[in-house]
């Protein structure tokens, strides 16, 4: 999953909720003196990836790009997080904007006691409104873009994300249908790991 996944599967706590995302960028490393929360967060997102990672309809909707491929998971990880904005009132019961913009709000408060890394990591989200950059299937394809400015020369000459953009949107009503049915099973497996209480903005049907 992406970054709008991994804050809005975090309890309400803007440090638990940094830690969920900063995982990936610190790869799993803190600094020391980092607050519970931070290594909380941390943690439910190792438990989010490995989830995603071994479930069926994932590997369904990777399957459905093409057969081998070493871009497939980042992939269906963007086109999930597209699907989750799309649906978001189903899930969540703030709006969009308003849930996003909180989190911004807060990370102001808590950026200084983060590392360099992950205080310009956080930064530059907030800065570019990382995560309100899947609204329609254009903005997908300019995530898409973007990857490919990352990639290693070496890989690029192996697979672009952009490459996958065409089967993207010819699979797009099933992998929408598989990401429908695989979040809420999603939500359940991390639910079990939250705090009781502190994801009031989950719908309460997940």
């Amino acid at each position: 999953m992406n970054w709008l996944a991994h804050l809005f599967l975090s309890e309400q706590n803007v440090d638990f909720q940094m830690g969920n995302i900063l995982a990936d960028p610190l790869k799993g490393k803190l600094w020391e003196g980092s607050s519970l929360q931070l290594k909380k967060g941390m943690a439910v997102h190792k438990i989010i990836d490995a989830y995603t990672d071994s479930h069926k309809i994932v590997s369904k909707s990777k399957a459905s790009l093409r057969k081998k491929g070493l871009l497939k998971a980042v992939i269906i990880d963007l086109v999930y997080d597209y699907f989750l904005t799309k649906n978001w009132d189903d899930f969540c019961n703030i709006p969009l904007k308003e849930f996003t913009h909180n989190f911004y709000l807060q990370t102001q408060t808590r950026t200084q006691s983060l590392s360099p890394k992950a205080q310009t990591f956080i930064n530059n989200m907030v800065q570019r409104d990382t995560l309100n950059k899947y609204h329609d299937l254009k903005q997908v394809k300019t995530s898409f873009e973007r990857l490919d400015m990352r990639l290693s020369p070496r890989l690029r000459e192996r697979e672009t994300a952009s490459g996958y953009f065409e089967v993207v949107e010819k699979n797009i009503i099933e992998l929408e249908k598989d990401f429908m049915s695989f979040f809420p099973d999603l939500c359940s497996c991390v639910k079990s790991n939250l705090d009781q209480g502190t994801f009031s903005h989950w719908k309460t049907s997940h």
